[in-house]
């Protein structure tokens, strides 16, 4: 089927039951798009730029905002937005992170199979393995991606050769990249030259150039823990949706701390 099949498929009217009478603010045209599972953000700015999207029987512009009973259509078709959805991913090695690829290879939203359309939060080279959290909520995924928020990710990390304790605590320390010195990072030896590391930034490489600025090659990378979210029960290439209640616990994490009480 292809993808604007798929799409028919979910076509249902703006109305949905699933959606209630609850308030439900309104949401820009190329957000509420992503959330019907037509395509991302940016590709979503180009629909519209072509013409080919309406609300309420007018071109979409891209500054239009949607609310919960207007009528959203792609080349006349009527979409409805799609309920949200958290996918937890153990991602296997020699598979991208991202929604396509113009080479063909796997992806990892290949991997889950939704009727949901869900992109990737960050992002694992290919030959990194390890936990990978894919949803369409996209104001959670920008905060969980921001790092003011200090969202932990725990990294095993296998070397050529074995780091000495004074390498550790640079890691820890902090070390300076190209596009700047990294934050402060938990460390600790767990066999010889594997090695496990705590961080909250997500840069493009971040924990192989952190080895490489003090001498070492990473051999093979793998995230065990993305926040409080464990591989537990996943073999690589199995996901599982989240429980509302850690989906919950994900939302507090981008929370800012609550202000002491006055006296």
């Amino acid at each position: 089927m292809t993808h604007l099949g798929r799409i028919a498929a979910r076509l249902t009217t703006v109305n949905s039951p699933k959606e209630g009478y609850r308030y439900v603010p309104p949401m820009r045209l190329n957000a509420w798009l992503a959330r019907a599972g037509v395509a991302s953000r940016r590709k979503a700015d180009e629909l519209i730029k072509d013409g080919r999207v309406t609300v309420n029987g007018e071109p979409g512009q891209l500054n239009t905002f949607v609310q919960r009973t207007d009528d959203v259509r792609l080349d006349g078709k009527p979409l409805v937005k799609q309920e949200l959805a958290y996918v937890l991913l153990h991602k296997p090695a020699g598979v991208v992170t991202t929604a396509s690829d113009p080479q063909g290879r796997e992806t990892v939203v290949d991997l889950i199979d939704l009727p949901t359309r869900v992109v990737p939060v960050g992002r694992l080279d290919a030959d990194t393995t390890g936990a990978l959290l894919l949803t369409n909520d996209g104001d959670l995924a920008h905060q969980l991606a921001h790092p003011k928020y200090e969202v932990d990710k725990v990294y095993v990390v296998q070397l050529w050769k074995q780091p000495t304790d004074g390498t550790l605590r640079k890691l820890a320390e902090g070390v300076n990249l190209e596009d700047g010195k990294t934050s402060p990072a938990e460390v600790r030896r767990l066999a010889g030259s594997t090695i496990e590391l705590t961080i909250h930034e997500g840069r493009n490489r971040q924990v192989k150039r952190m080895f490489e600025a003090v001498g070492y090659r990473v051999k093979a990378l793998h995230r065990a823990q993305y926040a409080h979210l464990t591989l537990k029960g996943l073999e690589p290439g199995q996901w599982r949706e989240l429980e509302p209640s850690e989906v919950e616990r994900l939302r507090a994490t981008t929370k800012p701390p609550r202000a002491p009480a006055r006296r």
